[in-house]
């Protein structure tokens, strides 16, 4: 087992999770042969038909639709199943751990563990991929990348940055705040969720802090939320000239900023600012949608999410959920007239049941194509991943089945271009599932 040097949190809690490995890889020495499959390949309408694919090491090295062998490796037939690339979720808070907020006080090393089982769970659902907007996972990042837990590659934008009585404050009503009162820590800081700053010169350190951290992105609170019952979702929070400071240290470290905003006038204020990408966004009228089509923004929003019962919401934030529900079908309506750059995105927080993430996807058939779902399941945000620059910690080709790019890849038990249902049950249909090159699962043998 690898020394590690805890440099945060969560990078600690790695020691814990370390010695508990359900999830076991399955060897395979040499390359990896897929034959007889229809491929999907995360871009194209057309499925390639009575195609053969060549995973060597971690990487794709062919794919064909003429015959192909591999010496001393491994082959798979796929039986006439669709091979396509592994999902990306583009806002999952793996930080949380899928724990309740009353959870997140419990022992520190419980919380690790939790952690890990939750990233194990992802991947078993054939999410091979996590852009997490917030939170601290940068240390469970490290575990996965290790080998030390079986999870999904995580691209982290660490702690959030947020406001006094913003979206990232979790302190209770009269809990004194910090820099006037000593008080202990909230979960915000004991996770190293978020950070209180206010001021243009706070926002700028604080962001630099959480760059310094390894964070791949910035995550800024520019509206209210749903699960917080002290800041509404009508709120406007952080002021132009906050978000500035923020655009502006994340572009010196090459990278970009997104912002939490439901509220029509945070999100026109957070594009204004060159805020990139909008993580929620249901409440946007159709001006603000062309507006940010035409501006290149990038949006990470969800619908099941408000769907289901959350056990650890308060009835104010039920009510929220209702309302934010109201105006979701009209942002998706939106959206797909608009073509907006739209991307897979849960956020199934504080007791959400994490088995339902995939049937996000499922539920946009209402307004998408398969085609279109699958795209935003798969290419698209592996194109959002990449907006990192330099801070992308994997560089190469994700999302798509390609010679060159990663060797994340799902074989489904029929053609989901057809029957998009199919991806809503992951331990039924998919039958294979590989994450760099390394099989987690295989039920054809």
């Amino acid at each position: 087992m690898k020394r590690l040097n805890p440099r945060n949190l969560t990078a600690a809690l790695a020691v814990a999770v370390s010695f508990t490995l359900p999830a076991t890889a399955q060897d395979a020495s040499g390359p990896i042969l897929f034959t007889n499959v229809h491929v999907f390949d995360g871009v194209n309408e057309t499925l390639i038909e009575n195609a053969n694919v060549v995973v060597t090491d971690n990487l794709i090295t062919a794919v064909s639709t003429e015959a192909l062998a591999v010496a001393g490796g491994t082959v798979i037939d796929g039986g006439g199943r669709t091979l396509m690339p592994g999902l990306i979720d583009t806002h999952q808070h793996l930080n949380q751990g899928g724990l309740s907020l009353a959870d997140q006080f419990a022992n520190l090393y419980y919380i690790g563990i939790a952690q890990s089982k939750y990233a194990e769970g992802t991947l078993m659902r054939g999410v091979t991929s996590v852009r997490d907007p917030g939170g601290d996972s940068m240390g469970l990042k490290r575990a996965i990348d290790e080998g030390l837990v079986p999870g999904p590659r995580i691209v982290s934008a660490g702690p959030v940055v947020g406001p006094t009585n913003g979206h990232g404050d979790t302190r209770f009503p009269y809990t004194g705040h910090p820099r006037f009162d000593k008080v202990g820590m909230t979960p915000d800081r004991r996770l190293n969720f978020a950070y209180m700053a206010d001021g243009e010169a706070e926002v700028l350190a604080a962001t630099r802090e959480i760059l310094r951290q390894g964070a791949s992105f910035i995550k800024i609170m520019a509206g209210g939320g749903v699960s917080t019952d002290l800041d509404p979702i009508d709120t406007k929070q952080y002021t132009p000239a906050e978000m500035r400071a923020a655009v502006a240290a994340a572009a010196d470290w090459n990278t970009y900023v997104g912002a939490h905003a439901y509220n029509v006038e945070s999100i026109r204020r957070a594009i204004d600012a060159g805020v990139k990408v909008i993580e929620h966004g249901q409440q946007i009228d159709e001006e603000t949608m062309k507006y940010a089509v035409e501006k290149g923004i990038w949006f990470t929003s969800q619908y099941l999410v408000f769907t289901i019962d959350i056990p650890s919401f308060t009835e104010k934030a039920r009510e929220s959920q209702r309302v934010v529900l109201q105006d979701t079908e009209r942002f998706f309506e939106l959206a797909k007239k608009y073509n907006a750059k739209l991307t897979f995105g849960t956020d199934l927080v504080l007791g959400a049941d994490p088995m339902l993430q995939t049937k996000e996807l499922v539920m946009r058939k209402k307004w998408f194509t398969p085609h279109e779902i699958l795209v935003q399941g798969t290419s698209r945000p592996a194109e959002l991943i990449a907006l990192s620059g330099p801070r992308n910690p994997y560089p190469g080709k994700l999302g798509v089945i390609e010679e060159g790019a990663y060797a994340d890849l799902l074989l489904v038990d029929g053609n989901p271009l057809e029957n998009i249902d199919l991806i809503g049950d992951p331990e039924k249909n998919f039958v294979v599932i590989m994450k760099d090159g390394v099989i987690y699962k295989n039920t054809l043998q």
